[in-house]
């Protein structure tokens, strides 16, 4: 099978339906699928072929989605490469993953020895069989699936057309989402989230409509009202700045068949405070770069379940494990692993090793969690974040939604700091909306935790450090 084959279907039957929408620009599904077909002989008459990695490294325009269904057509894989990388980011991680090419902007600079190109500067000559139908084959790969982030050795799996396509079926069957959203994609399409929406839409046939970064909340709701938008996914930091927003703007949200949130967790009372002021259609999804959908919290879910990040997709399996990898009662804390038919198999090119956290069909994305009886998943914080002070385990996220609970607090991120008596005590990194002291947040947290979870120093910053998905790199983060 071939995902892009459904561009050709869309365009023999509703040619002159709107399959992108970008600013002033709209391109429908016969002019999508020309282009798509045009550039995927193009790049053939260049020299890439099937199985071939290419670099995506455009901004959030038409050209990335036609880019990203061309190179699917003709068989090869899809490298995202964000544009906002410094150079050297981006070439360790062309290099690491042996990029013939870069698809990128006529202003990008070289990027180590990797031939570039753009769109437009491709060959005006075509390979006929890269016109006439879609490669197709066997678990034919789509793209590597790379991990937030650019620190470190580069990590991707590689996903398949197929598990892709079942990475969409939680889409229509849990999300609902088809032919006639209004869908707009306003997080960036090189990240996992942003590109598997926004290519699962126009697999279905419905319409994308790009709002790319910077994200602004009075904009966003001016062109959900513009396009009559009916889905959008968001994450949280654009969700809490939704939040804040006047009633006037809140207003075209709440017209919103379908409101997503996913990318980190949010705390109770935000779930509670976006439901009854942005939309009550909102769910919260989460889901891994390497394994897609894990498990999705809905109105009714959160009434059984008001901590929780719901319950399993359709097709997928979710345990919560020991150390020595076996299942633990309901309400246990452990290593959370799940399985199903849109996890990928691996990394790409490389051995699974003793620390890979894709094990005997199960893969491990790194969070620690509990499963209540009713099947519903609770997050516990990052295995890697859990702050061990004097021998006992401390959760980031438990902390973290207390300081958030302060009406001072915009934004709280919470980690251990070395200390020679403990081996770790607990830093806190405060972003404030209003003047707030440490003592006086320290009162807080005594007030609602165990003496032993109370931040011993609170840093004040600006703005928590964050990568190009929005997430926030706890790396970053030092106590001097």
């Amino acid at each position: 099978m071939n995902l892009a084959e459904a561009l050709d279907i869309h365009a023999g039957a509703r040619p002159d339906h709107a399959a992108i929408i970008a600013g002033g620009t709209t391109i429908d599904y016969a002019g999508l699928a020309r282009l798509v077909t045009s550039v995927a002989g193009r790049l053939t008459a260049s020299g890439i072929q099937r199985g071939d990695v290419v670099g995506v490294c455009l901004r959030d325009s038409p050209d990335h989605l036609v880019a990203n269904y061309a190179l699917a057509r003709m068989g090869a894989v899809i490298l995202p490469m964000d544009w906002r990388w410094t150079e050297p980011e981006k070439s360790t991680v062309a290099s690491h993953f042996g990029a013939r090419l870069i698809i990128a902007l006529p202003e990008q600079g070289p990027i180590g020895d990797i031939p570039l190109t753009t769109l437009d500067a491709l060959p005006d000559s075509v390979v006929e069989s890269a016109v006439e139908r879609p490669v197709e084959g066997e678990d034919l790969p789509l793209l590597l699936s790379l991990s937030s982030g650019t620190t470190g050795r580069p990590k991707g799996p590689c996903v398949t057309h197929r598990q892709m396509l079942r990475r969409f079926w939680t889409h229509w069957i849990n999300l609902g989402l088809n032919s006639t959203d209004r869908y707009v994609s306003a997080t960036p399409l090189y990240f996992g989230g942003g590109r598997t929406f926004a290519m699962s839409i126009l697999f279905s046939g419905g319409t994308v409509v790009l709002f790319p970064p910077p994200f602004d909340a009075n904009a966003l709701a001016a062109e959900l009202e513009r396009v009559s938008a009916t889905s959008t996914f968001l994450v949280p930091t654009q969700l809490r700045k939704l939040l804040e927003a006047g009633d006037e703007h809140k207003a075209a949200v709440r017209k919103l068949r379908l409101l997503i949130s996913s990318g980190a967790p949010l705390d109770p009372e935000e779930r509670s405070a976006i439901a009854a002021t942005l939309n009550g259609n909102f769910v919260e999804y989460y889901a891994s770069t390497e394994g897609g959908g894990i498990s999705l919290a809905t109105p009714e879910t959160r009434l059984r379940s008001p901590n929780s990040v719901g319950r399993p997709v359709f097709g997928v399996e979710v345990q919560c494990v020991s150390h020595t990898h076996e299942p633990l009662p309901p309400g246990a804390v452990g290593q959370l692993r799940y399985r199903g038919p849109g996890v990928a198999s691996g990394y790409f090119g490389e051995a699974d090793g003793g620390e890979s956290p894709f094990r005997d069909g199960w893969f491990y994305p790194g969070d620690l969690a509990s499963l209540d009886e009713g099947g519903h998943v609770e997050l516990r914080g990052r295995r890697k974040d859990v702050i061990i002070r004097g021998g006992v385990n401390i959760y980031p996220a438990e902390i973290e939604q207390v300081l958030r609970g302060h009406e001072s607090v915009a934004e709280a991120a919470v980690t251990g700091a070395p200390s020679a008596k403990l081996g770790e005590t607990v830093a806190a990194f405060i972003v404030v909306r209003r003047p707030v002291n440490a003592d006086t947040l320290r009162a807080w947290c005594s007030a609602r935790l165990a003496p032993y979870k109370v931040p011993e120093q609170f840093v004040f910053l600006e703005e928590l450090p964050r990568n190009s998905a929005g997430k926030i790199v706890k790396a970053a983060l030092r106590v001097a």
